[in-house]
């Protein structure tokens, strides 16, 4: 958890997509300990995180259960967001789905539904957010990437591909919603051992590996991450647009 406070977020009506479970959950965690108020969607059933997040801050985060291809329904969570919370200030797209494959076995409808989850979504969230954050005079938009494309990773084409999409789309926002001081910055982590990672991917092998590469040579868990994104949706980085902020241990460094 980050020791940092960020007083401008107390209050702050923050929507994060998959905020309860993984990296979400903790993206959760960290912004209710700065005040905010905090709704999220997500696939599955999150009522005993909320309800361990009321036990712990005192007030219960808004759960909406459902899926973000489906557009629809993406933006009418987070319209019943803002009418709980207000204007959304901060949006952070973290959601995503790094299933392995290699190129010779993607569909059409395969490559549909990974595109759909990776890029779509994000885009969407983004174009419905804004409004909201120009009503409001100000916002963060902070869109998960990975630093899987900077790596050429094999094993997840699709995967690399979107991640490669978000930084492009991440900048292309950044200056179509600067006038409105809406800021859009990407966040690549490195290889955050979540427990999703820990029972599909990780080896002793592989990740022994990976920490060869990194400069720092300590696992990376979820709330590594968080302090960057506090960071990121703060007034402490009000300059800061268009950027990619990566938290990886300094794997990128290396190569």
């Amino acid at each position: 958890m980050s020791s940092a406070i960020f007083p401008d977020l107390k209050g702050a009506s923050v929507y994060i997509t998959g905020g309860g479970s993984g990296i979400g959950a903790n993206l959760t965690d960290g912004f209710m300990a700065q005040g905010a108020q905090v709704a999220f969607i997500g696939r599955r059933d999150a009522t005993e995180f909320c309800d361990d997040m009321e036990a712990k801050h005192g007030r219960r985060p808004l759960f909406m259960q459902g899926d973000i291809t489906d557009t629809g329904g993406l933006k009418a969570s987070m319209d019943q967001a803002a009418e709980a919370h207000g204007p959304i200030t901060t949006l952070v797209n973290n959601a995503a789905n790094d299933k392995r494959h290699t190129a010779d076995e993607v569909t059409e409808d395969f490559w549909d539904w990974m595109i759909a989850i990776n890029l779509k979504a994000y885009f969407f969230a983004c174009q419905h957010a804004a409004p909201m954050m120009r009503q409001a005079g100000f916002g963060s938009i902070i869109n998960f990437s990975s630093i899987s494309y900077m790596m050429g990773n094999a094993g997840y084409p699709i995967y690399t591909t979107s991640n490669s999409g978000i930084n492009g789309m991440t900048r292309s926002l950044a200056r179509e919603f600067g006038p409105d001081r809406i800021r859009v910055n990407a966040l690549a982590p490195g290889w955050v051992l979540t427990q999703k990672q820990k029972d599909m991917w990780v080896t002793e092998d592989g990740l022994a590996a990976h920490l060869e590469r990194q400069c720092l040579k300590d696992t990376l868990d979820p709330d590594d991450i968080v302090g960057g994104t506090l960071f990121l949706a703060s007034n402490a980085s009000k300059m800061m647009t268009g950027q990619a902020l990566v938290i990886d241990g300094g794997v990128v460094v290396t190569g």
